[in-house]
């Protein structure tokens, strides 16, 4: 089978090829196009499926070709004279054809090295979809966890002003000392929060690196290149997912080879075959023992029979793969199974993660509006007497505050994000996924 590597493929080759000759420590944008295109050429349960492919393609091969002659040769030098009779004609060298001319069985192996071709196929497009997928989630994850380290950076900048302010005011009196310790209580914790996402931007820096094989941290996502993921439901007609379906094909295969076994033991085999000998008398007096000179060239042909009347070996054989065919049949059946109950958890998990995400987008646009009304406050006053004037650290925790559900509603997007695409993948729809991917 030969491989002819598509455009979007050799550029990702292009690019992988010049990335190796820049140092480590430079970052680049990198489009998930790209980085989904190396993830699946990096990928090691790619590879491995398809060398099974290869693997399956020549056991088809193979299962086919008896049926074509083939040539073997043979040569025997004598070393010592003979003496005696041997019981053979001696021959200096000889060959032999030799064919399948009828065989049922034979047909029900090939139908079942078809089915395991065929089910490796599946299984090589359900480990690329794979590969695209934990891509994906990695670098949707970092693009989102980068933007979080970016309000982050900014809540310290506005915790770091929050402490001058209450040190001032805790100095002059205005406020207890008990108000810079929360503020410095504030300051700590969200430095925990910052420190807990440069972990997981490092993890995923570190993931990306392995899934594509580029170096870890020269991967800065490009937020352009990211498609708008579909807005599936467990409504959605759903294909047969190639896990699936490559079950469902071994199961195929198998019960074709069980098939197979249990005919070899009713019908017969008929083959061809062809042999000449150059036989010799170097070194041996066979011509003394017939009357006739030995001639040397000897030529025989016919076609051999092969009828099965008992034979308990193969009866055992047919029993054995008897077993395995309905072991794979019900594993298809349990991998089927299996993801209809995901595509049922991953719908509930989806509705709940939208009303979340909803949720976290409301509360986002609440702490906008408060710190508007916070800074007018404090530029025009609150328009009445009877409530005391905001201080200036009203506005650094509404400034936090905000900044706060920003992150929030960011990772809610993206746990929402991610579930969307796990559905897509449970559904059989990842394909429609990877052509909005390679069309940015």
């Amino acid at each position: 089978m030969k491989i002819v590597p598509t455009r979007p493929a050799l550029i990702a080759s292009l690019l992988f090829a010049g990335l190796l000759f820049v140092p480590a420590r430079l970052h680049a944008q990198v489009s998930l196009r790209t980085v989904v295109d190396l993830a699946q050429r990096n990928s090691s349960s790619v590879k491995l499926a398809d060398a099974d492919v290869r693997k399956a393609q020549a056991a088809l091969a193979e299962s086919k070709d008896v049926i074509f002659p083939s040539i073997l040769f043979n040569t025997g030098l004598p070393v010592f004279p003979e003496v005696g009779f041997t019981g053979q004609p001696p021959s200096i060298w000889g060959a032999t054809v030799q064919s399948l001319v009828f065989s049922i069985p034979q047909k029900h192996y090939v139908d079942s090295a078809r089915a395991g071709f065929n089910a490796a196929g599946a299984r090589l497009k359900d480990a690329r979809e794979q590969a695209a997928l934990d891509a994906s989630t990695a670098y949707i994850e970092l693009d989102t966890v980068n933007q979080e380290l970016a309000a982050a950076n900014q809540q310290k900048a506005l915790a770091d002003r929050l402490v001058e302010i209450e040190q001032q005011r805790a100095e002059a009196g205005i406020d207890p000392l008990s108000a810079l310790l929360e503020a410095k209580l504030t300051v700590a914790q969200l430095k925990l929060a910052r420190l807990h996402l440069e972990t997981r931007a490092a993890t995923l820096s570190k993931q990306l690196a392995v899934l594509t094989g580029l170096p870890d941290g020269s991967i800065i996502p490009d937020h352009a290149s990211i498609p708008e993921i579909p807005q599936v439901t467990g409504d959605m007609s759903a294909h047969t997912l190639p896990g699936v379906q490559s079950a469902q094909l071994m199961a195929l295969s198998s019960e074709r080879k069980a098939k197979g076994d249990q005919d070899r033991n009713f019908w017969p085999q008929l083959s061809f075959f062809a042999q000449y000998n150059r036989n010799t008398t170097l070194l041996n007096d066979v011509n003394s023992y017939f009357r006739k000179d030995l001639p040397a060239n000897n030529f025989s042909s016919g076609i051999s029979i092969s009828v099965p009347l008992f034979d308990i070996s193969h009866r055992a054989k047919a029993r054995e793969s008897a077993a395995d065919a309905l072991r794979a049949r019900v594993e298809a059946e349990q991998a089927e199974n299996q993801n209809d109950v995901q595509i049922t958890e991953l719908t509930g998990t989806l509705r709940e993660l939208g009303t979340q995400a909803e949720i976290a987008s409301l509360k986002q646009q609440i702490a906008a509006e408060n710190l508007k009304t916070v800074q007018t406050q404090l530029q025009n006053g609150n328009g009445t007497s009877s409530q005391p004037q905001l201080s200036p650290k009203a506005d650094q925790l509404a400034r936090i505050d905000e900044r706060q559900k920003y992150e929030d509603a960011l990772e809610a997007g993206f746990d929402l994000a991610r579930a969307r695409l796990e559905l897509l993948r449970a559904l059989g729809h990842m394909e429609d996924w990877l052509n909005e991917v390679h069309g940015k």
